[in-house]
């Protein structure tokens, strides 16, 4: 098994196609099946169902890709540091849907300034699943919003953040979670903290929202809730950003409600120097704001 074996099998895992992965490797597709077939008689075990048009992951491929990935980013890691240490390479970064519209635009753009040898990656989830994908290995570093608890993970805070619970305009006051019992919440999918924070605000006061209302974007929830639709809960830099922040009526928090930050995660294994020196912008950056 060696390097390029590994970077055949993540090109293929990823198209699905030999063809096409051949296509991107600038190799004839003979080669890879040879080279293919050569690793899974290595391993004892196929990577791939093999259909007539497309490859599938087994899954103990399922299982190797995260390995191969891995593999593949320590390896570049390692010559990166060879070469001095300097940040270069890919660096595939995670972030939430709310980080990547209100911070990274002026962020990236500085590290890019800075490290222009840096090739970004950028890929949006909630706080789980990204944090899942830094801890496999997948993604270099990530922001989110915590905690983090997983041993082989660091962190450190990056911006920190304050949420707003909003409704349309004609909404009654709302104080407490009691005010807001029975409401439909408009939240993103399962794993997202924030919605965790929503409704861990009515369980901790034994009281119950109306159903929950999954949506893929804030401007889609923005629009729901200032159409009357229900409340949602969302960070006041995303809300004072967005067209239309006007059309709905912002509610105090309690603290621990509102008070919140979004972390910069990496595993310890792996603090390269693309992820020390996106730590270090980002630190130099909040206290040039906090002095201001």
């Amino acid at each position: 098994m060696d390097l390029t074996q590994l970077k055949m099998f993540c090109a293929v895992a990823d198209s699905g196609s030999v063809v096409r992965a051949a296509e991107q490797l600038h190799r004839v597709p003979s080669n890879l099946t040879t080279r293919l077939r050569q690793l899974e008689e290595e391993l004892g075990t196929d990577l791939f169902i093999r259909e007539k048009q497309r490859l599938r992951l087994s899954p103990m491929g399922h299982n190797f890709l995260c390995y191969a990935q891995r593999i593949l980013a320590l390896s570049e890691e390692a010559l990166n540091m060879a070469h001095g240490g300097k940040p270069a390479g890919n660096f595939a970064l995670g972030s939430m849907e709310s980080t990547a519209a209100t911070r990274l635009p002026s962020l990236l753009a500085e590290f890019h300034q800075r490290y222009p040898a840096v090739n970004f990656a950028l890929s949006t989830g909630t706080s789980s699943e990204i944090i899942e994908k830094v801890r496999a290995g997948t993604l270099a570093a990530a922001l989110a919003d915590g905690p983090v608890n997983a041993d082989e993970l660091n962190s450190c805070v990056a911006f920190p953040e304050q949420m707003v619970l909003i409704s349309s305009l004609e909404h009654a006051d709302i104080v407490t979670a009691a005010d807001a019992a029975g409401s439909t919440l408009f939240a993103f999918r399962p794993g997202c903290s924030y919605r965790i924070r929503f409704e861990n605000w009515f369980r901790n006061a034994g009281v119950q929202p109306g159903n929950v209302m999954e949506i893929q974007s804030y401007h889609s929830m923005l629009a729901c809730v200032a159409c009357g639709g229900g409340l949602a809960l969302l960070p006041a830099a995303v809300l004072a950003q967005m067209p239309g922040h006007e059309r709905v009526r912002q509610h105090p928090l309690p603290p621990e409600i509102r008070d919140t930050a979004t972390l910069l995660v990496w595993r310890r294994d792996a603090f390269t120097p693309n992820v020390e020196a996106l730590k270090y912008l980002i630190i130099e950056q909040f206290d040039e704001k906090s002095s201001d």
